[in-house]
């Protein structure tokens, strides 16, 4: 049973870890090469007007201040003011966060049962073909680079076969089906490069689990093999690859800048990568932050689902 200490325990650590991250981006925007004013106002623009600016944006002002103004309007949405779109910074960066968590949940849709149930066929024939099979096209999917295997699947599925489109871009105006068969191909790299190590993760829950004392137990009272594997088997072994599926999904809500300037999708990572070309401080911050915070908040969340089916998770983590 989750205790209240261990809950406020793992609480206080997220939203330390929060703030830790919210200064480390602040202060990495800050020593950056580049002046924000002069980034606004151009490479020739007069002396007294990039002074003039900075002190109406507070740029010259202490650190500590800038942080706090900063911070303190995050906290409330406010992002700032994109220096190259000379428009407000949260709109871009939800619109951006929202194309990747579509494409992620795609991903998911393909990778957890693929990779799962890979790892649990492996896991209960270990060292048969099967497994064996598995393990090595686990091995050799994941050694291969995301951007080689969509440039690969790229041009056998959208340009030799035209079974699926080239673009992660759906048309304007298109519904929840459409946009997601636009995906498709775009998830594919990362379904096959993940899967491997999620199968692996899986299958070695399930040979731990199998070998465990309570599954003999179960075995020698008489009970069903089927029964065994779903009621005692099944849930032990999963418990180590939801941490996996909870690290994979932050990384698949920003960190996928190759796929997605590879199939031209305008997500989150492509929007980093667009405001580092562009000095684009407030963009960049914002995103990074967002980002980071995505990070935090998926490990909470397996640590909190991990908990739930072995409490032991939590308490070991609050001590």
């Amino acid at each position: 049973m989750l205790t209240g200490r261990a809950l406020s325990a793992r609480a206080a650590s997220l939203l330390l870890t929060l703030w830790l991250v919210s200064a480390l981006v602040f202060l990495a925007g800050q020593v950056l090469p580049g002046d924000v004013a002069r980034v606004m106002l151009g490479p020739f623009a007069d002396a007294q007007a990039v002074a003039a600016l900075n002190r109406q944006l507070g740029a010259d002002q202490p650190v500590l201040v800038q942080y706090w103004r900063w911070f303190s309007a995050a906290l409330g949405g406010d992002f700032g003011t994109s220096l190259s779109m000379r428009a407000p910074v949260a709109p871009f960066v939800l619109a951006s966060l929202g194309r990747s968590a579509a494409l992620a949940g795609i991903i998911l849709l393909f990778l957890v049962p693929l990779g799962v149930g890979a790892g649990i066929v492996a896991g209960l024939n270990q060292g048969r073909l099967a497994d064996r099979l598995i393990v090595l096209a686990g091995i050799s999917f994941g050694i291969v680079p995301d951007f080689v295997s969509g440039l690969l699947l790229l041009l056998v599925f959208g340009l030799w076969l035209n079974w699926l489109p080239i673009t992660g871009a759906a048309p304007d105006g298109a519904g929840p089906w459409t946009s997601g068969y636009y995906l498709i191909l775009p998830a594919l790299p990362l379904v096959l490069n993940l899967a491997g190590y999620l199968a692996r993760m899986t299958r070695a829950g399930v040979i731990e689990a199998l070998a465990a004392d309570y599954t003999r137990t179960a075995i020698l009272k008489g009970l069903d093999r089927r029964q065994v594997i779903i009621r005692h088997v099944l849930p032990n072994a999963l418990t180590p690859t939801i941490a996996v599926l909870a690290t994979q999904s932050g990384y698949m809500l920003g960190g996928l800048v190759v796929i997605e300037a590879l199939f031209g999708i305008q997500g989150l990572g492509n929007l980093l990568l667009n405001a580092a070309k562009s000095r684009d401080f407030p963009m960049l911050e914002a995103g990074v932050l967002v980002m980071a915070t995505i990070f935090v908040l998926s490990a909470a969340i397996g640590d909190l689902v991990q908990a739930l089916l072995d409490p032991r998770q939590l308490r070991r983590a609050s001590l």
